[in-house]
């Protein structure tokens, strides 16, 4: 069994700071690309940031410049540091990763509970 926790979030004025936190636990043999999603009210999920194993980054446009990712793999943590947020930035933000179970050696996607971020005008 695997879980992704995040922790972090919270409510901000605009121009604000908060940094994002998802450590994953249980069953894992290695964890490949990890990443952050978020979706805000009345909309669908949108991918936010994806990082490689080897720490390549990929970003979505409206975020790049203003938030970072990245991942301590000897914790199993990856990290979302978000910069001069606006309120286009309010969504429930969760955590994913490309895990490998230790027997099978499949890689299986999971998802963390999701944490709220708020950004006020």
């Amino acid at each position: 069994q695997v879980q992704l926790v995040e922790s972090g979030g919270g409510l901000v004025q605009a121009g604000g700071s908060l940094r994002l936190s998802c450590a994953a636990s249980g069953r894992i043999f290695r964890i490949n690309d990890m990443g952050w999603y978020r979706q805000a009210p009345g909309k669908q999920r949108e991918l936010v940031a994806t990082v490689t194993r080897g720490g390549s980054t990929n970003y979505e446009d409206s975020v790049k410049g203003r938030f970072t990712i990245s991942r301590d793999n000897a914790k199993n943590t990856v990290y979302l540091q978000m910069n001069s947020l606006e309120p286009e930035d309010t969504a429930v933000y969760y955590c994913n990763a490309d895990i490998v179970d230790p027997s099978s050696l499949r890689g299986f996607k999971f998802w963390g509970q999701g944490t709220q971020v708020t950004v006020s005008s």
